[in-house]
């Protein structure tokens, strides 16, 4: 399989993107592989200077241009590995708490610099189908975690981390929000 990462002017980025038909079929399934596959290959710093990539630890299935509703996450913490295929994912709570991350926040879709602060929840739930483990499964992540899981959700309804800057004070911090 070979695909092109789509950027953020293309109109298509904007679209919602459609609920995906459980059982996952093989197309399904291998474009997840694919993706998470890819992810795991940029974090590879040799092959992402060889093949002109950038590293990523969250990618969306329309940033390839396939308009469904699920995205792939990779990504080390310090005691584990994080991977997710996630299809459908439906965000069921989320904290008044807010946090951004400190440089903010990047995408592969986008080249663009868009220095400022994306403002997010700091805990979600979200309940999506994981086809990695091949079942439903509850997260509930804070942190790190949670910002890239709305970042990656945000795509598939066309939105983007630049979107929830505060264009007259991009580097804001709310009062219930922290750094991260």
């Amino acid at each position: 399989m070979k695909f092109k990462i789509i950027k953020d002017k293309d109109p298509k980025m904007r679209k919602r993107s459609e609920p995906v038909s459980l059982p996952l079929s093989e197309e399904d399934k291998a474009t997840l592989d694919f993706m998470l596959n890819y992810l795991i290959k940029s974090q590879d710093d040799d092959y992402a200077r060889k093949h002109h990539i950038k590293a990523g630890v969250g990618l969306a299935a329309i940033q390839i241009g396939v308009l469904k509703r699920m995205f792939v996450v990779y990504y080390q913490s310090e005691s584990e590995v994080v991977q997710y295929q996630l299809v459908n994912p439906v965000i069921i709570e989320s904290s008044v708490r807010l946090c951004a991350l400190k440089g903010g926040e990047g995408c592969l879709s986008v080249d663009e610099d868009h220095p400022g602060l994306s403002h997010r929840h700091y805990m979600i739930k979200m309940k999506a189908f994981d086809a990695l483990t091949n079942q439903e499964v509850n997260i509930k992540a804070t942190g790190f975690e949670a910002v890239l899981l709305q970042h990656e959700y945000d795509h598939l309804d066309g939105i983007f981390y630049y979107d929830r800057i505060d264009k007259n004070h991009p580097h804001e911090v709310k009062p219930n929000e922290e750094i991260i």
